[in-house]
């Protein structure tokens, strides 16, 4: 569906993903991380599309299979992860979305209008379509 907006108003939108893991879940934290590792080999999207199909098999050594799946070098991918190098970028995101009043996934922005929870493509289109208009671009 993002897909399908994405293309439908290239050039007019663009996606910003941030991460938010809920807290209820021990592993999900580590799962942003390793996301966050993959996107260092330029594999980001491919493994959060992983993720959510192997959903909650989240430990270290589903992680690192994960990544090797992938073709991401396991050796390099362990050290990133071990290493907490993202550790601080989740954490921010985590902070960001709590002040803007997000506690739940998934939550989406359009400018400032919030959709909470799965919607389909006429929900998105109508209130790109409006901010758009506001915006004096469409």
């Amino acid at each position: 569906m993002l897909d399908r907006v994405l293309g439908d108003y290239q050039g007019k939108v663009r996606l910003v993903f941030k991460d938010f893991p809920l807290p209820f879940h021990a592993l999900a934290r580590p799962a942003h991380e390793a996301a966050r590792c993959a996107g260092t080999f330029n594999r980001y999207w491919r493994y959060h599309d992983r993720l959510f199909e192997a959903q909650p098999d989240f430990s270290r050594p589903e992680l690192l299979r994960y990544a090797t799946e992938l073709g991401i070098p396991a050796d390099a991918f362990a050290r990133c992860l071990d290493s907490g190098q993202f550790r601080n970028v989740v954490e921010a995101d985590v902070v960001q979305g709590r002040h803007m009043g997000v506690s739940a996934t998934p939550m989406f922005f359009i400018n400032g209008a919030r959709l909470a929870g799965a919607h389909p493509y006429e929900a998105f289109k109508e209130v790109i379509d409006q901010a758009l208009r506001e915006a004096g671009k469409r």
